[in-house]
């Protein structure tokens, strides 16, 4: 009888210290997979933060993303929501109505942001592109937080340093590889690349579509073949997330090359991702002006 009392108390201290352990485990959430992989790295090893998702990854890009009773639950227990800011979370004034103690890392602060409708006063949202704003991103998630989280501040701070250090490592690599290539002009799927053209040297000599979704109707086709036959028939670059019929049609009529640019909205979740992502632009650049 003793024996199994001992044994009782003891399964019951043991469920203790576990519920113990999960109520000190804070979730954070991200908005989409950029975000995610920066925070992955940001967040290395820190077992009490969960990390998660909130998007799927073939989403992609948030623009129209309307939030879903999923979603919703996601936020209902998190301590933070990651989010790209400028313009790209058109959901974020709901997001913060429905959940006011919901902490809110913006990372487009500190970036010099491209403007998309100056009239409007709307902004190009793929800040990420160029390797020095994602630095600027990972030094916002630590910062905020580093004070969200002061137990885990050390931590957080050197991981971020030592992946700042990476991406400033590949933001020199990409500029010297890239310098054979600079002034080039290149067309593109869509207005994803501003911030990756003003990086590294590429003009970009017109967008395909504005939007991701949208078909062209045969005036707008026209219009574009017109300007790729200017710009001398330049590269097309589509994006893997989306069709390339469009860039098909055009490069049937101008005789332009068709290669890939990836916006890095999705991939693999790995601390790297963003890194080899990054090096298969520049490697496809090249590739593409070798011809």
């Amino acid at each position: 009888m003793r024996k199994a009392l001992i044994l009782f108390f003891a399964l019951i201290l043991t469920l203790g210290l576990t519920a113990c352990v999960h109520a000190e485990t804070v979730k954070v959430m991200t908005s989409f997979y950029p975000m995610y992989i920066f925070a992955l790295n940001v967040f290395d090893g820190i077992d009490a933060i969960e990390l998660d998702c909130m998007t799927a990854p073939e989403t992609g890009c948030l623009h129209d993303y309307q939030l879903l009773v999923g979603d919703m639950m996601k936020l209902s227990d998190a301590a933070a929501l990651i989010v790209c800011g400028a313009g790209m979370e058109n959901y974020l004034s709901d997001a913060q109505e429905q959940f006011a103690e919901l902490k809110i890392i913006d990372c487009s602060k500190g970036i010099e942001l491209l403007a998309e409708d100056e009239e409007e006063g709307e902004w190009n949202a793929h800040t990420w592109l160029d390797a020095r704003n994602a630095i600027q991103i990972v030094q916002t998630i630590a910062e905020e937080s580093s004070q969200l989280f002061p137990e885990y501040a050390d931590q957080i701070l050197a991981n971020a340093q030592a992946y700042a250090d990476r991406l400033n490592a590949l933001d020199q690599q990409i500029k010297e590889e890239l310098l054979p290539v600079q002034g080039k002009a290149i067309v593109t799927f869509h207005d994803a690349f501003p911030y990756f053209a003003q990086a590294y040297g590429l003009q970009i000599a017109a967008v395909i579509s504005e939007e991701h979704e949208e078909t062209l109707s045969p005036a707008q086709l026209s219009q574009v073949i017109e300007t790729v036959r200017e710009a001398g028939n330049p590269p097309l670059f589509t994006e893997p997330q989306y069709s390339d019929v469009a860039a098909y049609a055009i490069s049937a009529e101008t005789g332009a090359p068709i290669y890939t640019l990836d916006p890095l909205v999705n991939g693999a979740y790995e601390k790297d991702a963003y890194e080899t992502g990054m090096q298969r632009n520049a490697e496809a650049l090249l590739e593409a002006f070798a011809q």
